[in-house]
């Protein structure tokens, strides 16, 4: 029996039968797998149904509690763009996923399809990145992804990045997802940070820890710009 093959791509559940982009229309189910040549954890589901929804009590807390223009970067269908929106900020989403981007757009949401290591607009002048739903793991490489924030922030900017459960965790891998459904995506760079490891990787990038936020078994940790 022949093993399946899963190519490698560039985006995030993309390739093969394109599960992620299945899963937004119909609400999931979806899990991450860890193909690394290690052996890597369990399969794990992804929360589409939370991607899918508003924005809930602790995302809105977390953004309220920052100031200016928000730049959500893997925004998904928008939850963020709108919440901040709906508070009177400017806003703009970054993501990949051209379903991600037709449910955002939609909804009459703004929406940049493309990389975040592509042409943004208004580079250099966002005042609030958002890394949330582990989106950190974008590229495979969070000190790149750091340095590309960044780029993309303002100098007086805030960085909010959602980390992975264990503190200490630190892994680049490659990933694919899969659906009962849709089948497997091809296989894409990916990672995993904690908070103590997201402190090493800001230091090498131009930011520096002000706070950390748990709850619900969510952590996020809030980053600023290094002052020269």
């Amino acid at each position: 029996m022949t093993a399946e093959v899963f190519p490698l791509v560039d985006c995030f559940g993309a390739g093969g039968g394109e599960p992620y982009e299945n899963a937004l229309r119909t609400g999931g189910p979806l899990l991450l797998h860890d193909d690394g040549p290690d052996p890597g954890p369990a399969p794990r589901p992804l929360e589409v149904d939370r991607f899918l929804a508003g924005a809930d009590r602790v995302e809105r807390r977390l953004l309220a509690s920052t100031t200016g223009s928000v730049l959500d970067v893997g925004c998904g269908p928008g939850r963020m763009v709108a919440e901040a929106r709906r508070t009177g900020r400017a806003a703009l989403g970054v993501d990949v996923s051209p379903e991600s981007v037709r449910l955002a757009t939609d909804r009459g949401l703004p929406v940049h399809c493309g990389s975040v290591f592509d042409d943004v607009p208004g580079a250099g002048t966002w005042e609030v990145v958002l890394l949330l739903d582990g989106n950190v793991g974008i590229g495979g490489d969070p000190t790149l992804l750091l340095l590309r924030s960044a780029e993309l922030a303002s100098p007086t900017a805030c960085l909010v990045v959602e980390t992975a459960l264990e503190r200490h965790r630190d892994r680049r891998f490659t990933a694919r997802v899969s659906s009962p459904v849709s089948g497997g995506s091809g296989r894409f760079p990916w990672a995993e940070v904690g908070a103590e490891a997201l402190v090493a990787a800001a230091g090498l990038s131009g930011w520096t820890r002000v706070r950390e936020v748990r709850r619900r078994r969510r952590t996020f940790v809030v980053l600023t710009r290094v002052t020269p």
